[in-house]
Order: structure tokens, then C-alpha cells, then sequence
């Protein structure tokens, strides 16, 4: 993605990514949507994030040079800690490094637990 070109709609975010980036990035874009098909895309900090209908953020993507980044609430990503131990993490973020398979499974079971935390719980965003 060129800096030149900054993105303001999802869509175009998505539009300036090439190669590995754009496929991984949208496969994890069809992901979002079928596990929240209720939630609206909208850029956050720049990077497309999957926002519930009440307006609260419930997880980040964002393409870089070597990978994709999956972002969640500090809480979702402990939650599956064991099972990240593969994978380079931050506070709540997960790296997808381009042409390794995509954990789907994970991510979706990720993602059940993200919502899940928020409409039962309360966790917001970070």
C-alpha cells in the first residue's frame, strides 16, 4: 500500500493491497463477516476494524510488509494463549505472516469469544 494513497473507506483499503497482502487480507475479511455478520466495517487508526452495532470495536486488521496483524481485546488473546504459542503476539494482537496457512478454526473461535466477552460481559475496547 503506498503511503502517497491513504485509504478512507474499507474498500479502498483493501483495493491498495497487492499479492500475499491482499489475499490474506481478504480471506480474513470474508471470515469477519460470516462469524459477525451483524457488524459494519469501518477504519480505525487507519486499518479496517469490525465494529457491533452498538459502535464498540471488536477486532482490528491491518496488512504490513511481512504479515497481517489480527487484533483483539488483551483479554481475547489470553484467553487463547496455549494455542498462540506458534505465533508472535502483542498485548491483543496476533501475526499472520503471509503464505502460512490461516488458522481459521482459531480465529474463529477468537472472534465467538471476542463478541461474546463484550455482549456478556461488558470488555470493550483497550
Amino acid at each position: 500500500m503506498s503511503a502517497a494513497a491513504k485509504p478512507t473507506t474499507v474498500p479502498e483499503y483493501h483495493a491498495a493491497l497487492e499479492g500475499p497482502a491482499a489475499e490474506l487480507m481478504g480471506r480474513l475479511r470474508a471470515l469477519i463477516r460470516e462469524e459477525l455478520p451483524e457488524s459494519t466495517e469501518e477504519l480505525k487508526w487507519g486499518a479496517p476494524a469490525a465494529v457491533h452495532p452498538s459502535g464498540m470495536i471488536l477486532l482490528i486488521c491491518s496488512a504490513h510488509r511481512a504479515h497481517a496483524n489480527v487484533t483483539v481485546t488483551p483479554s481475547t488473546r489470553e484467553a487463547f494463549a496455549e494455542e498462540l504459542s506458534d505465533f508472535e503476539t502483542g498485548k491483543g494482537s496476533v501475526k499472520l505472516p503471509y503464505g502460512d496457512p490461516l488458522p481459521e478454526d482459531l480465529l474463529r473461535r477468537m472472534i465467538a469469544h471476542r463478541l461474546r466477552e463484550y455482549e456478556a460481559d461488558g470488555v470493550t475496547w483497550m
